[in-house]
Protein backbone atom coordinates (compact mmCIF):
# COMPACT_ATOMS: atom_id res chain seq x y z
CA UNK A 1 0.00 0.00 0.00
CA UNK A 2 1.46 3.54 -1.10
CA UNK A 3 1.32 6.63 1.18
CA UNK A 4 0.09 8.72 -2.04
CA UNK A 5 -3.66 7.95 -2.92
CA UNK A 6 -4.34 7.49 -6.90
CA UNK A 7 -5.89 11.01 -7.37
CA UNK A 8 -2.83 12.72 -6.01
CA UNK A 9 -0.80 11.20 -8.59
CA UNK A 10 -3.17 12.30 -11.20
CA UNK A 11 -1.86 15.68 -13.06
CA UNK A 12 -4.43 18.55 -13.84
CA UNK A 13 -4.95 17.77 -17.11
CA UNK A 14 -6.06 14.10 -16.06
CA UNK A 15 -8.00 15.64 -13.39
CA UNK A 16 -10.06 18.41 -15.64
CA UNK A 17 -10.71 14.97 -18.70
CA UNK A 18 -13.95 13.92 -18.54
CA UNK A 19 -15.32 17.23 -17.08
CA UNK A 20 -17.08 18.50 -20.42
CA UNK A 21 -15.61 20.89 -23.40
CA UNK A 22 -14.63 23.94 -22.60
CA UNK A 23 -15.16 25.11 -25.99
CA UNK A 24 -18.35 27.62 -24.58
CA UNK A 25 -16.24 29.31 -22.41
CA UNK A 26 -14.15 30.10 -25.05
CA UNK A 27 -17.10 31.14 -27.56
CA UNK A 28 -18.20 33.73 -24.68
CA UNK A 29 -14.92 35.01 -24.50
CA UNK A 30 -14.79 36.02 -27.93
CA UNK A 31 -18.39 37.05 -28.15
CA UNK A 32 -17.52 39.51 -25.12
CA UNK A 33 -14.49 40.66 -26.77
CA UNK A 34 -16.30 41.52 -30.77
CA UNK A 35 -18.68 43.28 -28.70
CA UNK A 36 -16.58 45.32 -27.34
CA UNK A 37 -14.58 46.39 -30.08
CA UNK A 38 -17.97 46.64 -31.95
CA UNK A 39 -18.78 48.76 -28.88
CA UNK A 40 -15.92 51.39 -29.26
CA UNK A 41 -16.94 52.23 -32.79
CA UNK A 42 -20.79 52.66 -32.83
CA UNK A 43 -20.11 54.15 -29.09
CA UNK A 44 -17.96 57.01 -30.71
CA UNK A 45 -20.53 57.07 -33.49
CA UNK A 46 -23.56 57.53 -31.43
CA UNK A 47 -21.57 60.30 -29.18
CA UNK A 48 -20.86 62.10 -32.33
CA UNK A 49 -24.05 61.69 -33.99
CA UNK A 50 -25.61 63.53 -30.07
CA UNK A 51 -23.21 66.45 -30.45
CA UNK A 52 -24.70 67.02 -33.74
CA UNK A 53 -28.18 67.01 -32.25
CA UNK A 54 -27.15 70.17 -30.02
CA UNK A 55 -29.12 73.03 -30.49
CA UNK A 56 -31.23 71.43 -33.17
CA UNK A 57 -35.15 70.84 -32.52
CA UNK A 58 -37.23 67.97 -32.29
CA UNK A 59 -37.90 67.86 -36.05
CA UNK A 60 -34.25 67.89 -36.61
CA UNK A 61 -33.45 65.25 -34.66
CA UNK A 62 -36.21 62.81 -35.72
CA UNK A 63 -35.32 63.54 -39.26
CA UNK A 64 -31.77 62.43 -38.48
CA UNK A 65 -32.79 59.28 -36.62
CA UNK A 66 -35.27 58.37 -39.49
CA UNK A 67 -32.44 58.45 -41.84
CA UNK A 68 -31.54 54.45 -42.75
CA UNK A 69 -27.89 54.66 -41.92
CA UNK A 70 -28.14 56.32 -38.05
CA UNK A 71 -31.39 54.01 -37.61
CA UNK A 72 -29.48 50.90 -38.88
CA UNK A 73 -26.19 52.01 -36.38
CA UNK A 74 -27.98 53.37 -33.07
CA UNK A 75 -29.97 49.86 -33.42
CA UNK A 76 -26.88 48.33 -33.53
CA UNK A 77 -25.12 50.17 -30.70
CA UNK A 78 -28.16 49.08 -28.47
CA UNK A 79 -28.16 45.53 -29.59
CA UNK A 80 -24.33 45.22 -29.09
CA UNK A 81 -24.48 46.83 -25.53
CA UNK A 82 -27.15 44.58 -24.32
CA UNK A 83 -25.72 41.92 -25.48
CA UNK A 84 -22.69 43.03 -24.18
CA UNK A 85 -24.01 43.87 -20.61
CA UNK A 86 -25.92 40.69 -20.63
CA UNK A 87 -22.90 38.87 -21.30
CA UNK A 88 -20.66 41.01 -18.64
CA UNK A 89 -23.40 40.29 -15.80
CA UNK A 90 -23.27 36.53 -16.41
CA UNK A 91 -19.61 36.19 -15.66
CA UNK A 92 -20.36 38.47 -12.56
CA UNK A 93 -23.13 35.78 -11.68
CA UNK A 94 -21.14 33.23 -12.19
CA UNK A 95 -18.42 34.21 -10.10
CA UNK A 96 -20.19 36.05 -6.97
CA UNK A 97 -23.51 34.14 -6.69
CA UNK A 98 -23.13 31.02 -4.97
CA UNK A 99 -26.85 29.87 -4.02
CA UNK A 100 -27.49 27.89 -7.39
CA UNK A 101 -31.45 29.02 -7.34
CA UNK A 102 -30.46 32.40 -6.54
CA UNK A 103 -27.86 32.46 -9.92
CA UNK A 104 -30.66 30.39 -11.71
CA UNK A 105 -33.12 32.90 -11.18
CA UNK A 106 -30.64 35.42 -11.36
CA UNK A 107 -29.30 34.32 -15.17
CA UNK A 108 -32.78 34.21 -16.14
CA UNK A 109 -33.63 37.52 -15.16
CA UNK A 110 -30.69 39.23 -16.78
CA UNK A 111 -31.76 37.22 -20.22
CA UNK A 112 -35.18 38.87 -19.71
CA UNK A 113 -34.51 42.42 -19.21
CA UNK A 114 -31.57 42.38 -21.54
CA UNK A 115 -33.69 41.64 -24.22
CA UNK A 116 -36.96 43.53 -23.09
CA UNK A 117 -34.60 46.64 -22.71
CA UNK A 118 -33.04 45.95 -26.32
CA UNK A 119 -36.45 45.43 -28.13
CA UNK A 120 -37.82 48.23 -26.37
CA UNK A 121 -35.11 50.92 -27.71
CA UNK A 122 -35.26 49.34 -31.10
CA UNK A 123 -38.79 49.63 -31.14
CA UNK A 124 -38.22 53.77 -30.35
CA UNK A 125 -36.15 54.20 -32.74
CA UNK A 126 -38.45 52.78 -35.59
CA UNK A 127 -41.46 54.98 -33.92
CA UNK A 128 -39.25 57.91 -33.68
CA UNK A 129 -37.83 57.27 -37.69
CA UNK A 130 -42.02 56.90 -38.30
CA UNK A 131 -42.90 60.03 -37.05
CA UNK A 132 -45.41 57.32 -35.09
Amino acid sequence: MSIFSQKELRTALKSARGLGSAKYGTEHFVVQRVTAIALIFLSLYVVGLIVSWIGGDYASVRASVAHPCNAVLLSAFLIAMFWHARLGLQVVVEDYVHAPLLAAASQIAIVFVCVLAALASVLAIIRIALGA
